[in-house]
């Protein structure tokens, strides 16, 4: 397994559109793998595929707690197939915006289809953490960032901060 290089924002690969997967094979198996690795490293809770510079529809994530077992899981096409009326409110931050927390509204239940790793579909229901993680990873596969649920304001400032970040990287 293979620590990538996650894109920090502004980078344009962000706001790509991921292409699906069409066939589960080796080198697939190798980019999840190196995804789970890179998520755990960061350390983050979930990865999109385009946020280390792979334009395809794969995203990983694992919300276990701290005290709990390592739950990862792998994320092929994912759809989402029904979502709750009811809304939440949660600190949200990204792999790809270091360092900044902003709350963000979501839905607070999420019903997602994707294909797993062995190429079977599978559906499952997610609530709490699980449902904003599914969501803001989902996002990434539509060249969306959790900053554009934010007032233009607030990304615009983000967006500076970030510029600035990746200037004083460049420069080290």
């Amino acid at each position: 397994m293979t620590v990538r290089q996650i894109l920090i924002h502004p980078d344009p690969r962000l706001r790509k559109l991921a292409t699906p997967v069409r066939a589960v094979d080796e080198g697939l198996r190798t980019l999840t793998k190196d995804m789970l690795a890179t998520m755990y490293d960061a350390p983050g809770i979930g990865l999109a595929a385009p946020q280390i510079g792979v334009m395809k529809q794969v995203f990983v994530m694992d919300c276990a707690g701290k005290d709990d077992s390592p739950d990862p899981m792998v994320f092929l096409n994912p759809e989402i197939t029904w979502t709750s009326e009811e809304m939440e409110v949660s600190e949200e931050g990204c792999l790809s915006i270091p360092d900044i927390y902003e709350d963000v509204t979501r839905h607070a239940r999420v019903r997602l289809r994707w294909m797993d790793l062995d190429g079977h579909v599978q559906e499952a229901e997610f609530s709490d953490r699980p449902a904003v993680c599914v969501q803001h990873e989902l996002d990434h596969l539509k060249g969306r960032l959790f900053i554009d649920h934010l007032s233009m304001v607030k990304r615009t400032m983000i967006t500076s901060r970030m510029k600035k970040l990746k200037k004083e990287r460049a420069r080290a």
